[in-house]
């Protein structure tokens, strides 16, 4: 399987970082894992990417409530940024709410999917076949 040149965690809970990034490691999946706690981090580091030429991060895991930026303000923000394939990143939010209008704010937001905490193996295999079209080992 061909692995993604850079995959992006933006969390504030460093829990759900370490072991998200261990998932990550565990199966291989990308060259580089760039962690950021909040969606103002993620925007800097997206603009620090376009700015040095540097591959942009083929998958963005996106929670959603976070302090300072959260994850639609980010999404807002991040639709504003015209970029070199920009069209080809894969931003999957990450919730743990199961409120309806949660759910249609999620559907709505722009993301390309969402999936319920926690991120487990079987999940985010899930995400590289959809997304990726990456076989599940």
């Amino acid at each position: 399987m061909e692995k993604l040149k850079c995959a992006l965690l933006v969390d504030d809970d460093s829990i759900n970082n370490f072991i998200n990034e261990r998932l990550l490691k565990k199966l291989d999946i990308a060259e580089k894992i760039k962690i950021v706690l909040n969606g103002e981090e993620a925007l800097k580091f997206i603009e620090e990417v376009i700015a040095s030429a540097a591959p942009a991060p083929d998958l963005i895991l996106l929670d959603i409530n976070m302090p300072v930026m959260d994850g639609f303000e980010f999404l807002q923000n991040y639709k504003k940024l015209d970029f070199p394939g920009k069209k080809s990143i894969v931003i999957v939010m990450l919730t743990t709410s199961t409120n309806p209008n949660d759910t249609k704010r999620l559907n709505d937001s722009g993301a390309s999917g969402y999936i319920n905490k926690p991120l487990t193996e079987q999940k985010l295999r899930d995400v590289m076949v959809q997304y990726f079209g990456h076989q599940s080992a």
